[in-house]
C-alpha cells in the first residue's frame, strides 16, 4: 500500500510522514522528489524547467520506483510529495493502480495564514522561501477545482504534526 501525502509546502508532508512511518507497522518514507533530483543530475541537463514533475520520465519512474520497492520489501510506503496538476496525478495514480497498488491519498492543508507563517519560519529552506510561497496559489487552485475531491483531506491549522499523523494512521488501519 501508499499512503500519500499531498498538499502544498508548509502543511506539513515531511514532518507528518516521518512520525507517520513510526505508527503504521512495517512501513518505509519514499520522497518521490528524490526521483527528480536524479533527473535533475543528468548532464547535459534535461530541457530547462521550473519543475522536475514537468519531464516526462518524472512520473512514470515515480511509478515504477515504489512499484520495484514494494515488491522488494512488502509492507508500506509513505510518500510525502506535492503534485498540483491533476494530469501528472492521473498519470501516477494509474500507474499504481496497473500495478494493484493501492493507494490512500491525502492532502494535508492548512489555511493561507498558517502556511505563509510555517513558511516565513521554515529552517529548511530558511524564511519567506520564493520557492515555498510560488506554490501557495497554484495549491489553492488546484484544492477548489480537484485536489480535494481526489483525496482525503486534514486540515493542519489547528493540529500538532503528532496529532495529524495519528489522525492519518487511525484513517490507514481501518
Amino acid at each position: 500500500m501508499i499512503v500519500w501525502l499531498n498538499g502544498t509546502h508548509g502543511a506539513g508532508k515531511t514532518t507528518i510522514s516521518a512520525l507517520l512511518q513510526q505508527l503504521i507497522p512495517d512501513s518505509r518514507v519514499f520522497d518521490a522528489e528524490k526521483v527528480g533530483e536524479t533527473l535533475m543530475d543528468i548532464k547535459p541537463g534535461l530541457p530547462a524547467t521550473d519543475n522536475f514533475q514537468h519531464w516526462p520520465p518524472w512520473r512514470p519512474l515515480v511509478v515504477e520506483t515504489a512499484q520495484r520497492v514494494l515488491d522488494y520489501t512488502g509492507g508500506t510506503l509513505v510518500m510525502p510529495m506535492t503534485v498540483l496538476v491533476e494530469q501528472y496525478w492521473r498519470e501516477i495514480s494509474s500507474g499504481l493502480a496497473q500495478h494493484d497498488i493501492p493507494v490512500r491519498h491525502f492532502v494535508l492543508h492548512a489555511d493561507q495564514d498558517t502556511l505563509r507563517a510555517r513558511i516565513a519560519g521554515d529552517t529548511v529552506l530558511g524564511p519567506d522561501s520564493p520557492f515555498r510561497l510560488h506554490y501557495l496559489e497554484p495549491y489553492a487552485k488546484a484544492a477548489r477545482t480537484w485536489l480535494h475531491a481526489e483525496a482525503e483531506v486534514i486540515d493542519t491549522t489547528h493540529l500538532t504534526p503528532a496529532q495529524a499523523a495519528q489522525q492519518i494512521a487511525e484513517v490507514v488501519k481501518s
